[in-house]
């Protein structure tokens, strides 16, 4: 009898410590989301449907809210390395800043997708997935010098200054509306992307340049700020505001006539390759572009009716 209970008692350590192990093995691989802020609607957007799309090919996702700090930035690296995370889906807070952040990563053997915004080097982030921002204001910036008929008075809103995505929608801006010597911009002033802060410069420029007849924003949150003061003022019928990102308030202020135009960017496709693109560097693929670049459209009035939810309609 203690012979055999012998052998039964071996045999159910043996099952166990086979089940304990298979588990293990069976654990899902996380892939860390890190996000610049997530006081924006459109990088909750970029964020959750990252999280997502890396959910259904099987892993575990968690956000991380930088809110715009790059020290913030840099514990949610050291976190996420330390935790031993496979991916790291990115959204930069600085072109310059975060740069760092991704080389202890990739010390780490942990690759990073970056998402929307770039960082100043190319042999540290496997791959950078981006709006083609410049390419998109040109074309912003020809639709802004028709309605303007090209001349007049307008201001700019910048975004982050450290952000390569300020300056590539500024410079594709300019590099067409400067061609026109009666557009003058009479200021240009960061506001940060933020809608409250945009809401506050814009009602400082507008004291001292009341009778601009336009104003160039940065992204879409800026525009809605920037479109609080105008209306405010008094001066909605003759202010034209432009945006630039596609989020759902603005379309819905180009239907009711308030906003003349934005770009619509499409982050959750850029969301949904970052994801894709890290599954496949976990299952082995080392083959990826340095640099991706995703086209961007203009919305205007005459064709609204096609986009929606940061998507074109089919």
């Amino acid at each position: 009898m203690n012979r055999l209970l012998f052998f039964i008692l071996l045999l159910f350590a043996t099952s166990c410590g086979q089940k304990k192990g298979e588990a293990s093995s069976e654990e899902p691989k996380r892939i860390a989301v890190i996000i610049s802020t997530l006081n924006n609607p459109w990088f909750v957007v970029l964020g959750e449907t990252a999280a997502q799309k890396a959910r259904d090919l099987g892993y575990e996702a968690t956000i991380f809210d930088s809110q715009n700090n790059t020290a913030k930035e840099a514990e949610h690296f050291e976190n996420v390395i330390a935790a031993g995370y496979k991916a790291i889906l990115f959204n930069p807070t600085d072109a310059d800043g975060s740069v760092s952040n991704v080389k202890r990563a990739k010390s780490a053997g942990i690759p990073t997708f970056c998402m929307d915004r770039e960082i100043n080097a190319l042999d540290v982030a496997t791959t950078q997935i981006m709006s083609d921002n410049f390419s998109g204001c040109v074309e912003l910036g020809q639709y802004f010098a028709r309605q303007l008929n090209k001349k007049g008075t307008y201001v700019e809103l910048l975004g982050l200054v450290g952000d390569n995505n300020t300056w590539n929608r500024s410079n594709g801006f300019h590099s067409v509306v400067d061609t026109f010597p009666d557009l003058e911009m009479v200021a240009q002033q960061s506001a940060d992307f933020d809608r409250g802060k945009a809401l506050e410069v814009m009602e400082s420029l507008l004291q001292s340049n009341p009778d601009i007849d336009a104003v160039f924003c940065g992204n879409d949150e800026m525009a809605m700020g920037a479109f609080q003061a105008v209306l405010a003022a008094g001066k909605s019928d003759h202010i034209k505001v432009f945006g630039f990102d596609g989020a759902d308030d603005v379309l819905n202020s180009i239907s009711e006539g308030k906003i003349v135009a934005t770009a619509i960017q499409y982050p959750k496709l850029m969301a949904q390759k970052a994801a894709e693109f890290a599954d496949q560097y976990i299952k082995g693929d080392r083959d990826f572009e340095k640099k991706i670049p995703i086209a961007v459209q203009i919305i205007t009035a005459e064709n609204i009716s096609n986009f929606g939810n940061y998507s074109k309609s089919e």
